[in-house]
């Protein structure tokens, strides 16, 4: 999970479509608060490789894009968590 603040508004669809090209990844939102503009990036993994593997997705989709290029927000915080209960 990863804390923004604010949470940026520009398109990061490319993160969310990254992400989910992996195998192990169980999804992936990007939430905002509409009253204070914070907001929250979360995501669900089978395990640490997924995760891994989501994290080295990203990064190649970042350099292919020139994401990289240019100067960006970068989150509050940044915090993994394992589940532990699901419904």
């Amino acid at each position: 999970m990863a804390v923004w603040e604010p949470m940026p508004t520009d398109d990061r669809d490319w993160v969310l479509e990254a992400a989910a090209s992996v195998p192990g990844v169980h999804g992936s939102y990007h939430l905002i608060d509409p009253v204070t503009g914070n907001g929250l990036s979360i995501a669900f993994f089978e395990d640490e490789a997924a995760a891994q593997a989501a994290r080295k997705a990203i990064e190649q989709r970042a350099e292919e894009i020139g994401w990289n290029n240019v100067p960006h927000p970068a989150p509050a915080s940044a915090t993994m968590y394992d589940v532990i209960r699901h419904a």
